[in-house]
């Protein structure tokens, strides 16, 4: 696959005379292949919204290098523009407008085509309210508007910033359909939000940056199995007898509220042959698997205990000799801040 979109050492600051200066962005890194839908994450204040505005041109960055779609960016952003469709923050609309006028205004100014008017306001499912006035929409309504303006062109490259915000259950379930669609038919969709649990559903790729560096980044399920410490959740009528036998297997097992945590054991099978042997049938045995919003928590410094520095093999055929990165997590991060 080729990169769509490539940051290597990107690096900013801003001054001010109440804060003095302050590092946002400091020697990131990031690539995003074709046909990706690429989760970028970050807590606030973590660099994440300046890395997007300097990807796009809205902030001059202080050194780094960026490219999108083959152009040098900015300095040849201008080039490509017509085929990357963004939203970066929340958009301002008219709200004296409809819906269907905002995005006929925006076509003509772009020279789109303005058929496309009714095609994305279908596709973002605003089709039955599109000539109602933009006052009266919700802020879910508003963020689907904003998303239908980013498709006006049919771009192969979408970059969106927070695309749930505001969506009910039910909404935020049409925008993962929709990214997933849109990634079928081969747009480029890199996406960033809070909502950790829906970016493991959508994306199969993510980049995590803390303290405007990135912490992680790789196949979702690659970067969780960086974090995979082999536990299991152990159900029998006699949790601290068969808690005493298991460790004297060698296994680390913590008692919580009558159910065992089994923490290292490879194979599942250690535990209920050991506890099988001496009569005590298991009544369950769960996997503990981490996901995307615990692994964030570790990486960012925001869980009680963070983990120490790792790396894990990327892709198979990756390391020595592939284009494929090997998957980076370092849990050692800093602070920074978003303009």
């Amino acid at each position: 696959m080729s990169a769509v979109i490539e940051i290597d050492g990107l690096r900013k600051t801003f001054q001010s005379l109440r804060q003095g200066r302050r590092v946002a962005v400091d020697g990131f890194d990031m690539v995003v292949e074709a046909g990706q839908v690429h989760g970028f994450l970050g807590p606030n204040g973590s660099g994440k919204t300046t890395t997007l505005r300097a990807l796009l041109g809205l902030v001059r960055a202080d050194s780094g290098r960026m490219s999108v779609l083959g152009a040098p960016a900015p300095e040849q952003l201008a080039r490509v523009a017509g085929r990357i469709g963004a939203i970066v923050e929340s958009p301002h609309f008219f709200g004296n407008f409809t819906g269907h006028h905002t995005l006929r205004l925006l076509a003509v100014a772009g020279g789109v085509p303005t058929g496309r008017v009714d095609e994305v306001l279908d596709q973002v499912g605003l089709g039955d309210c599109g000539h109602d006035r933009v006052k009266g929409y919700s802020l879910g309504m508003k963020q689907r508007l904003a998303v239908a303006s980013a498709l006006l062109k049919d771009p192969e490259l979408l970059i969106l910033d927070e695309p749930a915000n505001g969506l009910d259950p039910a909404g935020i379930r049409e925008m993962r359909d929709l990214m997933r669609s849109l990634a079928e038919a081969g747009v480029t969709v890199l996406v960033s939000s809070h909502i950790l649990a829906e970016i493991q559903l959508i994306c199969d790729h993510v980049t995590i940056i803390s303290g405007g560096r990135r912490v992680a980044a790789g196949r979702v399920d690659e970067v969780l199995a960086g974090f995979d410490q082999h536990e299991w959740q152990v159900r029998v009528a006699e949790p601290a007898r068969a808690a005493e036998l298991l460790r004297a297997t060698g296994v680390p097992v913590d008692e919580q509220d009558g159910l065992l945590v089994v923490r290292g054991a490879d194979d599942p099978e250690l535990i209920s042959r050991t506890l099988g042997e001496q009569g005590l049938w298991v009544r369950e045995l769960t996997p503990i698997r981490p996901d995307l919003e615990s692994v964030f928590l570790e990486l960012t410094g925001a869980a009680p205990h963070s983990m120490p520095p790792r790396q894990v093999a990327g892709p198979a055929g990756s390391g020595a000799g592939s284009d494929e990165p090997m998957i980076e997590l370092d849990a050692a991060v800093g602070r920074g801040v978003d303009a």
